[in-house]
């Protein structure tokens, strides 16, 4: 589905830095953020003498705390440890609004939540979802790793023409109200992969997940890794960033 841009379309993107953040402090954020840019939206539609207040774009960077999220179409079976033995391993739970089933945050794990308006952009939700997806390709690329899909799957995966090799590498999982997006992508950088041991990763069975620090037998330095993902979401959807 697709529709006409803003009449005032602005590319402006503001970059934040979260660093470690609890997640329900970050979702928070985010939270405050979409639904401030709804309201913009809100005023512009109502507004008769045709003029429209341009909507802001944000991209927030950050790492949680050891976290599963369930998303709102997601089967809790998937969860793998009860819930009230999660402090046993440091880790908290939460049900979110996204698409998807569940997933790991934790540290050594680069979280992105762009929070833009799809109309400044383009209004294609596939689109949004293969150019996220695309950035993270590109982003492994610099680093020596070759990253693809894995057709009736979202996310970036290694082997994907492989389905028995096939492992994931960066998870996804977005909500849109209006052409404005919330939520994000994970991509594994340096996490404790153990973690992913307690869930049926996605909902998914029989598929692997991995590490840049795994697939190249080193730990990566996180800032260079945040740096590259930013580059290539800037070039894939034409970012101004600030």
């Amino acid at each position: 589905m697709t529709q006409t841009l803003n009449p005032v379309s602005n590319k402006s993107t503001q970059l934040l830095h979260l660093g470690l953040v609890d997640y329900q402090r970050g979702w928070d954020y985010q939270t405050r953020l979409f639904e401030e840019i709804l309201a913009i939206k809100k005023h512009n539609r109502e507004r008769t003498d045709g003029g429209h207040q341009p909507t802001p774009n944000y991209l927030l960077l950050c790492e949680h705390p050891h976290v599963y999220t369930l998303g709102k179409s997601g089967d809790e079976k998937n969860l793998l440890i009860p819930v009230e033995k999660l402090s046993s391993v440091g880790a908290t739970f939460y049900r979110i609004n996204r698409g998807g089933d569940i997933t790991y945050h934790g540290p050594g794990q680069l979280v992105v939540y762009p929070v833009i308006d799809l109309e400044n952009f383009f209004t294609d939700i596939h689109r949004y979802m293969r150019s996220l997806e695309e950035a993270v390709i590109q982003t492994l690329a610099t680093f020596g790793i070759e990253g693809g899909r894995l057709p009736g799957f979202t996310g970036v995966w290694l082997e994907g023409e492989r389905p028995d090799r096939a492992r994931k590498i960066c998870a996804m999982g977005v909500k849109t109200s209006r052409w404005v997006t919330l939520h994000g992508l994970a991509l594994n950088v340096n996490p404790d992969l153990s973690y992913f041991n307690y869930i049926l990763p996605c909902g998914i069975e029989n598929k692997a997940v991995t590490s840049m620090q795994k697939e190249l037998n080193r730990e990566l330095p996180m800032v260079e890794v945040q740096q590259e993902l930013v580059r290539q979401l800037a070039r894939t959807f034409e970012f101004i960033l600030y």
